[in-house]
């Protein structure tokens, strides 16, 4: 019989890829024996408490990835399962918390870490600011820090936008000099739009954003925020070692600023983990990341607009003018830094800056002068483009002349001398 610390090492050690004879050399047990839990997995000494134990199995796996994040206390890790609905007793969770941390202890030696270029993973944070009127405002910060280096990137924006999300990954794509063969998010709704089966749905304009530079992304399990402990602490360190009494003029010179903060300081650190240079490891790294595409993706706002028989297209509640010869077809609009581009296709139509109020007209004069030297427009019947009901109606006067007959004529017909049809 075999201890519970013991069986826990059989485990550990053959999810880490060893084979039944290495495990049985490094426990001192028999590899026969070492088979025989593998296969059974329960520990006959602890039978006797499977039954309590059932209400902790759905969250075991939870508790150990806590634990690998960092030595949390058992009281800490009893609340967060709580308010996953665990309803289970405190010692319950005291004492699986206990064998595990006996575990991680005997097994410190064996540490996970990221391959050269394999992984990188995103996050973001907001940070408060004073407005000169005495407002508040919020800031927000993309975070990306490399896997195996530790290299970090980071952004200010203003909005959280799928079209500043995406710019922002090429901005850092260009500074650390490649991609990274996959990118790890939790379930922000611009990578994720829902789970299906238990399987992530991925937003499809990313999809295409991630086919193009050629990585793969990667969704954290719901309510695992621990799974992205590269990227959290970062941030933490951003906010001590950055944000804590700078003062804040304007995004254009918090990002240079920032920027500058990467190059000397946070990217020139020892780092805690590895105990070298972040950027001696980032030279390493870059020759393992995925080239950079010939040309970046095209992170323009796109949607679909119909052309009215005026020429005009609506977009927030503004009319935009567009060649006559696109009236009737769906054009697509590329919507980026305020500018508004209209494509038939491949085909460039206009180009205007988005009104800044509501209900305005935006136009180019030309295009209304060209539909009227169009003299194919000027060709059309009224007549041959209603329906039966109207058909006849193609006088080119609102006051068409009729015939006029005198008051005694009435008089005569109302009296019956004469049929009303002569």
């Amino acid at each position: 019989m075999i201890s519970m610390e013991v069986f826990m090492d059989i485990f550990a050690l053959k999810r880490d890829g060893y084979s039944l004879r290495a495990i049985a050399r490094k426990l001192g047990i028999h590899r026969n024996t070492v088979k025989k839990y593998l296969q059974s997995r329960d520990v006959s000494k602890y039978s006797v408490r499977a039954s309590r134990d059932s209400v902790l199995n759905d969250y075991k796996q939870i508790l150990q990835d806590f634990l690998q994040e960092d030595q949390y206390a058992a009281t800490w890790l009893h609340e967060r399962i709580k308010r996953m609905g665990y309803t289970g007793s405190y010692e319950l969770v005291k004492c699986y918390v206990r064998g595990i941390k006996q575990q991680q202890q005997r097994l410190a030696y064996i540490r996970f870490e990221t391959e050269l270029g394999r992984q990188a993973q995103v996050d973001w944070a907001d940070f408060q600011v004073l407005e000169p009127d005495g407002s508040i405002s919020t800031l927000y910060v993309f975070v990306i820090v490399l896997g195996f280096s530790r290299g970090m990137y980071l952004e200010f924006v203003k909005q959280c936008t799928l079209e500043q999300f995406m710019d922002c990954h090429i901005h850092a794509f260009h500074y650390f000099g490649g991609i990274p063969a996959e990118i790890l998010y939790d379930n922000m709704k611009h990578v994720v739009t829902g789970r299906r089966d238990g399987k992530p749905q991925f937003n499809s304009e990313f999809m295409h954003f991630a086919h193009h530079y050629g990585f793969q992304p990667i969704a954290c399990p719901p309510y695992s925020p621990w799974v992205k402990g590269k990227v959290e602490r970062p941030i933490d360190y951003f906010r001590e070692r950055f944000w804590r009494g700078y003062r804040y003029d304007g995004l254009d010179r918090a990002n240079r600023d920032a920027r500058r903060w990467l190059d000397e300081v946070a990217n020139r650190r020892v780092h805690g983990t590895h105990h070298q240079v972040v950027l001696e490891r980032l030279e390493q790294e870059r020759a393992q990341l995925g080239p950079l595409p010939a040309g970046d993706y095209d992170t323009s706002l796109k949607v679909f607009r119909k052309v009215y028989r005026d020429c005009q297209v609506s977009y927030n509640t503004n009319r935009y003018i567009v060649p006559h010869t696109v009236v009737g077809k769906q054009i697509m609009l590329k919507i980026k830094n305020a500018v508004i581009r209209f494509y038939d296709d491949d085909q460039l139509l206009a180009t205007y800056h988005e009104a800044a109020g509501k209900h305005q007209l935006v136009g180019d004069p030309r295009f209304y002068e060209q539909l009227r030297a169009d003299r194919s427009q000027q060709k059309r019947k009224y007549g041959r483009c209603k329906g039966k009901a109207t058909r006849g109606l193609t006088t080119p006067s609102l006051y068409p002349q009729v015939q006029y007959r005198p008051v005694s004529d009435y008089d005569h017909y109302s009296k019956g001398g004469a049929p009303w049809n002569n």
